[in-house]
């Protein structure tokens, strides 16, 4: 495939997946192995670059013009969709109904709006493919498991997976381990999905894995961890306990004892020992989330629908969050009891109530978080998280 330059584009819908589009475009969501910059990337020499919301653009910068791709950032970028979008011509769009999926054009706009309306005025190309796109928060969780295979057979194709070691019990042939990963008397169950073992990852004595499962590069898992499937650890995480169908996006601790299920966790995040999590209400009732862009909650369609947490959040030992709770950006939650379902940007406090967590005292947390991993925090990660404290003010009233 020739090279192609892209951009991944934030759409209308993209604030529905708030809190976790505060600090990323949604081309930057892991769900499966992957996010879609990177199943791009894996397939597609060029360059990347982000239509996204102003306050993320130094972060993710935007495109320097000449023939591109654009391509929604929330849609599944599958074989099928990036061979289809490869042959857009100039001025074609491809489309989902109402929703614009990708088109060519060698303008620079400014926006989503101008994007879309030039897009009205393009040739519409009918792809013939099935589409599969992240409208919402617990998409990710509900569509792991299908696209943790598609992912698991991207990265293994025409490979060979490192020796499983002797004292490791494996049920099923689906287990790919990747150079430099360390597996040590560990139980791996691949008959209900494979699992993905990736670079530099640890798997201690005495955890058992039931696929599909994903451990991304250099991250652990802790002594007697039990992991069941569809569960994807993003890199440089340290997962203990029990979880059940979550993605932890990466650079966050989940370290110790508790149960977390049918969730999504952010970067930089922390639960403290003996967090846990209810995903199911005790009237077996639908579970309602919190929804940003209506600010009220709205139902799930589901029974089993956990914690969506944002970036840089943290949260006491023995935290309980009840069913469908949803907190954003840089909040500090203790004490005992439940808190709300909704725990709006620095939020500071727990069940007895919320105050507003300072914004110094939260950025020296967040540098300090960053620099144990050998992470600078930079201006623009600085400006970020001033600009997600101002914007959320009104959800703390």
């Amino acid at each position: 495939m020739e090279k192609q330059s892209v951009v991944f584009f934030d759409d209308d819908l993209t604030a529905q997946l708030l809190p976790l589009t505060f600090t990323r475009p949604a081309a930057c969501i892991r769900a499966g192995i992957f996010t879609n910059v990177e199943r791009w990337e894996r397939q597609v020499e060029g360059t990347v670059a982000y239509l996204t919301a102003e306050h993320l653009r130094d972060i993710f910068r935007g495109a320097a013009g000449g023939p591109t791709i654009f391509l929604n950032g929330r849609y599944v970028a599958s074989r099928e969709l990036i061979a289809a979008v490869s042959t857009l011509q100039e001025n074609e769009a491809m489309w989902d109904g109402e929703q614009l999926v990708a088109c060519k054009s060698d303008a620079i706009f400014s926006d989503w709006n101008a994007l879309l309306e030039a897009a009205k005025h393009m040739q519409t190309r009918e792809a013939g493919i099935s589409y599969t796109s992240i409208a919402r928060p617990w998409d990710i969780f509900s569509l792991n498991e299908q696209l943790l295979k598609d992912d698991f057979h991207m990265i293994t194709e025409g490979r060979s997976s490192a020796s499983i070691p002797s004292h490791c019990t494996v049920i099923g042939d689906a287990l790919f381990i990747e150079p430099g990963a360390e597996l040590t008397a560990c139980t791996i169950n691949t008959t209900s999905g494979p699992v993905y073992i990736g670079k530099d990852a640890s798997v201690m004595e005495g955890t058992a894995i039931r696929g599909p499962f994903a451990l991304l590069d250099h991250s652990t898992l802790k002594m007697g961890a039990k992991i069941y499937g569809a569960t994807t650890i993003g890199p440089h995480c340290k997962v203990g306990g029990e979880v059940n169908n979550s993605v932890i996006f990466g650079y966050s601790n989940k370290a110790h004892d508790g149960f977390l299920g049918n969730s999504v966790i952010g970067e930089w995040c922390n639960l403290g020992a003996d967090t846990n999590n209810s995903n199911l209400k005790n009237n077996y009732a639908e579970v309602k989330l919190w929804d940003y862009t209506t600010r009220r909650f709205i139902k799930t369609g589901l029974q089993f629908c956990g914690l969506i947490m944002g970036d840089h959040s943290k949260c006491g030992i023995n935290t309980m969050f009840n069913t469908g709770t949803v907190v954003g950006v840089n909040a500090n939650i203790f004490g005992d009891g439940f808190p709300r379902n909704f725990i709006p940007s620095f939020s500071w406090g727990g069940a007895a109530g919320f105050s507003t967590y300072k914004l110094k005292d939260a950025l020296d947390v967040a540098a300090a978080v960053m620099a144990r991993r050998g992470i600078t925090m930079t201006e623009s990660d600085s400006a970020l998280l001033t600009h997600i404290y101002e914007i959320s003010s009104d959800n703390r009233k």
